[in-house]
């Protein structure tokens, strides 16, 4: 062995005696050039300079080796290059359009479908800020000389990438882009880019970040997914020693660095959604596909999900003797729907009892159901038929939904019992006995206190926000929050939005990272959970389906929180409480 062999060879044992070494895999989309994927040297060069793994994507629209490979990564970024068609606008090309290339059209939409499913971070550059507004549904001019209203820029200049040719300044509105550029609004910052597509009608929920002088768009984020674009070519200017323009990269491999550790806690911690409506969904809807539901195995797989309780919802009604059997049934009907889904797809997942089954799927890489009943109506005044759901595998009840019922008040009722009546005490006592939890969410605060009082086990609300942070009855006052915190139980918060924000239409994931952090600042950090509601119209802006789930998890690793804390918060809590219901000797 040569001399220089030997002293590579050492240099590498050197660098990786540990795991220090080990960086965030920032995906790179290629251009096309004579049928070679390829990109210029600067992009990899700025992704190592700030502190990330950069890997080349090669131009294939093959789904399934495109998907292999995002599962890989911890952060994508979309380069520059040629025109995007104009069919991808629902428009007639402009006589000025360039050259284009539909084959890496395809391409880069299909990459950022895959990388947005599974919350990668994203970071759009010249074309590929584009393509990250038109994804979302925003537009562009085709060409800025002949269809932006205003005088524009120069655009496409001539001098070399890591010259500044213009500037661009920052909007007024306060972003995360906007501190990452360290500078105060209406500041100039140097940059260089070559386009004459650009950004026209910014997409829904996006935000406009910064402008150049001529009025047209150069930065967009959203507020609450980790994806930004820029218009300019910060890659060369950062080589080149632009701090500015590298932090732009080192801000996203912190992002990717979030979204990498997010990933091994999933690996190791088991995560619940301690509340979805979905088996409202079976007739006809399949859990192994996306079929519009917002709750299935794909993805559960994409948010790294490993278990849900999927609960079956009944309507209050009429409580004669007919429509209380009829509420029964149709609870065993939902139920059973969700046992044949689990048998069609034995491969895939399985129905959960207990703890140890929860823990026993995770080990096999299967995803975990387990099963609720929301609206003690499906029990009428036969307390017989607690056993009937229990041996059926149902893990906890919630005793009422939107008004009274035999067992109890809601919080949406007349107050008819005051709290529990007679034959809801009896019920507490029997799923005490037979190791079901008791769910207070949708209970008058009398029929809380009424159940923590018989109740000689901890009891949970499975989808239920801070009334402190949300002003509203479903939720819980912090004297009851403490209340329950005190006997055990645990609050999983709701992604409801009327539950989040009293503006429901601003309720967003910050939000609900809000609620998780109040309850813990007033109960602790043992007593608080995560019940989506997904498919009973749970979700937020930032969180809207399963697989969207992980961004919480990415949240509370942003907010300090260690790793055992977001454990019991992810899934921990809830398992301890389940444990102590279900263990009927104590």
């Amino acid at each position: 062995m040569s001399s220089l062999l030997e002293f590579l060879y050492h240099k590498v044992d050197d660098n990786t005696s540990d795991t220090s070494y080990r960086r965030p895999k920032i995906g790179i989309s290629a251009n096309r050039k004579e049928g070679t994927s390829c990109i210029a040297e600067p992009y990899f060069q700025s992704v190592v300079m700030a502190g990330g793994a950069p890997v080349l994507l090669p131009v294939t629209t093959d789904i399934h080796a495109l998907a292999t490979i995002v599962d890989m990564l911890d952060g994508i970024i979309l380069s520059g290059g040629g025109d995007i068609d104009a069919a991808y606008l629902g428009e007639e090309p402009a006589p000025e359009t360039g050259d284009t290339d539909s084959y890496r059209d395809e391409y880069d939409f299909l990459l950022l479908k895959l990388a947005f499913d599974r919350q990668l971070p994203v970071f759009g550059i010249c074309r590929g800020h584009q393509v990250i507004n038109v994804a979302f549904g925003g537009t562009l001019y085709q060409d800025i000389h002949t269809r932006f209203s205003a005088e524009a820029l120069k655009h496409s200049q001539a001098e070399a990438r890591d010259v500044a040719t213009h500037t661009i300044v920052p909007t007024d509105i306060p972003s995360k882009l906007k501190a990452v550029l360290k500078s105060p609004s209406q500041h100039a910052i140097p940059v260089n880019s070559f386009h004459h597509q650009a950004v026209k009608d910014v997409a829904p929920e996006f935000i406009t970040v910064a402008t150049s002088p001529d009025g047209l768009n150069e930065a967009i984020e959203h507020p609450e997914y980790a994806i930004f674009g820029v218009q300019w070519h910060p890659e060369s200017m950062a080589v080149a020693g632009n701090e500015v323009m590298l932090d732009l990269f080192r801000y996203h491999v912190g992002l990717a660095e979030v979204f990498a550790k997010a990933k091994r806690l999933h690996e190791r911690m088991l995560t619940i959604d301690s509340h979805t409506d979905t088996p409202m969904l079976f007739e006809t809807f399949d859990l192994g596909r996306k079929e519009g539901g917002k709750v299935n195995l794909p993805l559960m797989e994409e948010g790294r999900l490993d278990a849900v309780f999927m609960v079956a919802y009944i309507p209050q009604g009429m409580r004669d003797d007919v429509s209380l059997q009829n509420a029964c049934e149709y609870a065993r009907n939902r139920l059973s729907k969700v046992i044949d889904q689990a048998r069609l797809h034995s491969e895939r997942m399985g129905i959960a009892r207990t703890a140890d089954e929860l823990r026993r799927l995770k080990r096999e890489g299967k995803k975990a159901v387990l099963l609720g009943i929301e609206n003690g109506y499906a029990i009428g005044k036969d307390i017989r038929r607690l056993k009937i759901f229990k041996d059926l595998g149902v893990s906890y009840v919630t005793l009422c939904h939107n008004g009274d019922n035999d067992i109890c008040d809601s919080a949406a009722g007349n107050r008819e019992w005051g709290g529990l009546s007679p034959f809801g005490r009896d019920v507490v006592a029997e799923m005490n006995r037979l190791g079901m939890m008791i769910d207070v969410s949708h209970a008058s605060g009398d029929t809380f206190y009424d159940v923590l009082k018989y109740s000689r086990k901890p009891v949970i609300a499975s989808h239920s926000s801070s009334r402190a942070l949300c002003n509203h009855r479903r939720n819980l006052d912090d004297d009851q929050i403490r209340a329950l915190a005190s006997q055990g139980g645990v609050v999983q918060i709701c992604l409801y939005k009327a539950f989040i924000n009293e503006d429901a239409d601003k309720a967003s994931l910050s939000d609900a990272v809000r609620h998780i952090c109040h309850i813990v600042e007033v109960a602790g950090i043992d007593h608080v959970g995560i019940g989506s509601d997904f498919d009973g119209d749970g979700e937020l802006t930032g969180c809207r389906s399963a697989n969207e789930l992980i961004r919480i998890t990415m949240r509370l690793i942003s907010e300090g929180f260690d790793d055992e804390s977001i454990a019991k918060i992810w899934g921990g809590n809830l398992i301890r409480v389940m444990e102590e219901v279900m263990n009927v000797d104590r």
